[in-house]
């Protein structure tokens, strides 16, 4: 029923007639966010040829290793602009991390989230299938959202249940890029991680905002105490991809990444609270809750254990420690900076 298209299953760089270097040739979506700023490092220290696919010229250049990443600009909602990056990138490999991921945003913007996710991920998708016939391996950030409420632990076979416009636009690209695998052997690994923390540069998630909160001395303003999270450290998180990558059992497969272990917010607030040495005020309920909160999200990677080998390297006060650590030496530089220029300005 479906037209055939034979490709290669090998992972390894190729030669071409085009003079190209037999390095792997890999193309990052979201370069710049929070994930993609800790992986590309990741990519380049093994020897990649890496490309950053960026929507604006923002001079926001967060990458450590910025001038040795090649960076094409171009709008994943346009399809031909899409198809002729990919046409002359012709990347083996595309991590597509880029998304509108903020859940409360995708409420009210329900349709710049769908348009933006949904249609960037085909565009995307089918440029790599059309346009790169060595294509090797399409990476594609999920998440662990399209659960929503249910029984736990989440397997990768849990029913999903997505419940905010931006998880319903994640399970619309699972279902596409699946039909991709299907009908044209597209060879795809979708990766469902869960809560991540370990942010350098946003506090409109609950453990920076926690943390620096508790670090400045001030009051501490949350949500709901009660919902259940399973909390992975941003390096297991960077680490699964890494894997995915690595290993041909992951092609065509999806899988769950996260520690296994449920902690309600309340509980996550206290144990942060203990390692910042915090004795202020917290107010619960100050920050309104979502349309459809879901109570308890809390995963199974034994599929990822079993077939690949990963497992989570860091527990839950470990990576607290080392983000507490970050923010701690980041606000005592600014802290520093502001009393120079005061003086300067004595």
């Amino acid at each position: 029923m479906f037209p055939k298209i034979e490709r290669e299953t090998s992972l390894w760089p190729h030669k071409t007639t085009h003079g190209r270097d037999e390095r792997l040739r890999v193309l990052v979506t979201g370069a710049t966010g929070f994930i993609g700023s800790h992986l590309i490092p990741r990519l380049i220290e093994r020897g990649y040829e890496v490309y950053s696919l960026e929507r604006y010229v923002t001079g926001r250049y967060v990458l450590g290793q910025r001038r040795e990443v090649k960076t094409v600009f171009g709008d994943l909602k346009e399809y031909f602009a899409v198809k002729r990056i990919i046409h002359e990138v012709q990347p083996d490999v595309v991590i597509h991390l880029a998304a509108i991921s903020p859940v409360a945003y995708s409420y009210d913007h329900p349709h710049e989230v769908i348009e933006t996710n949904l249609l960037g991920t085909v565009n995307l998708a089918e440029s790599c299938l059309r346009e790169v016939p060595h294509f090797k391996h399409f990476l594609f950030a999920s998440t662990s959202e399209t659960y929503g409420n249910g029984p736990n632990p989440k397997t990768e076979e849990t029913p999903q249940n997505p419940n905010s416009p931006y998880a319903v636009s994640k399970l619309a690209c699972e279902k596409y890029l699946l039909y991709m695998r299907d009908a044209y052997n597209f060879p795809v690994t979708i990766l469902r991680n869960f809560n991540t923390y370990g942010r350098k540069d946003n506090t409109h998630f609950v453990v920076e905002r926690t943390i620096v909160q508790m670090l400045q001395g001030k009051v501490v303003r949350l949500g709901d105490p009660t919902p259940v999270r399973d909390f992975e450290y941003v390096e297991d998180h960077v680490n699964s991809y890494l894997t995915c990558l690595d290993k041909e059992e992951s092609k065509g497969e999806i899988f769950n990444f996260c520690t296994g272990r449920g902690v309600s917010i309340k509980q996550l607030v206290e144990l942060i609270g203990k390692l910042t040495d915090f004795n202020g005020e917290i107010i619960w309920h100050a920050i309104p809750s979502r349309p459809s909160d879901i109570k308890e999200l809390v995963g199974d990677y034994s599929k990822a254990k079993r077939l690949l080998r990963w497992e989570p390297k860091f527990t839950l006060e470990e990576g607290l420690r080392l983000t507490i650590d970050f923010w701690k030496n980041k606000l005592r530089g600014e802290a520093l900076r502001q009393d120079l220029c005061r003086r300067s300005n004595i």
